[in-house]
């Protein structure tokens, strides 16, 4: 199945119910289509709310999580945004679409080349990579105005706390529950969604 466009219906049902029908991130999906980030075997269910088998025992994100963290982030037009786990390379897609600039740190090497492929063919100039262990962050470029983290957590690691700005914001998914945290007076103050997720677990 080929797509010349991402469909209305995903647009509708999964992005906009996901984000509370904010509209710039609305748009940041139409930009970005999804089926770009997978294997040309799994074409027919990109516009699905499905996790999606990247390899090496990672996935992509369903489209309905990464609307809803994206929209919990509250990004703006300046921020600089610190991600932990690459992966596909989809989430770091949305959010370069809006904010200032994207660093993205992935662990496992091919992935990390394959979505540093990817960005760079689909012209995406506002993202930077790095192979590492994300619990060491990007210290050189902090601090940031706010984290993702896209693997699942026990806690936060130190280092991205004292990388993340104060009054800055972290959204993860912590103990099985996306999360949200504020920076305040050098911790992070957290908040419940009461929003349950299941993703794979932090590749240290």
């Amino acid at each position: 199945m080929i797509y010349s466009k991402v469909p209305e219906k995903f647009l509708k049902e999964i992005v906009a119910e996901s984000c509370f029908q904010d509209e710039s991130i609305i748009e940041a999906f139409v930009k970005v289509p999804r089926h770009k980030f997978l294997d040309e075997a799994l074409f027919a269910l990109a516009y699905q709310d499905n996790a999606l088998p990247i390899g090496f025992g990672q996935t992509i994100s369903k489209p309905s999580t990464v609307a809803y963290m994206t929209y919990l982030l509250e990004l703006r037009p300046e921020d600089e945004v610190l991600e932990i786990g690459t992966g596909s390379g989809f989430q770091a897609a949305i959010l370069s679409r809006l904010c200032k600039m994207v660093y993205t740190v992935e662990r496992i090497p091919q992935l990390y080349q394959r979505a540093s492929s990817i960005l760079r063919s689909l012209h995406f100039g506002n993202i930077r990579f790095k192979i590492d262990n994300g619990k060491v962050g990007w210290e050189e470029n902090a601090p940031f105005d706010k984290i993702i983290i896209t693997a699942g957590h026990t806690e936060i690691p130190e280092a991205l706390v004292s990388q993340l700005k104060e009054g800055g914001k972290v959204v993860l998914p912590l103990n099985n529950e996306i999360v949200v945290g504020i920076k305040e007076n050098g911790e992070i103050k957290l908040k419940c969604t009461n929003r349950q997720c299941k993703f794979v677990d932090f590749v240290s």
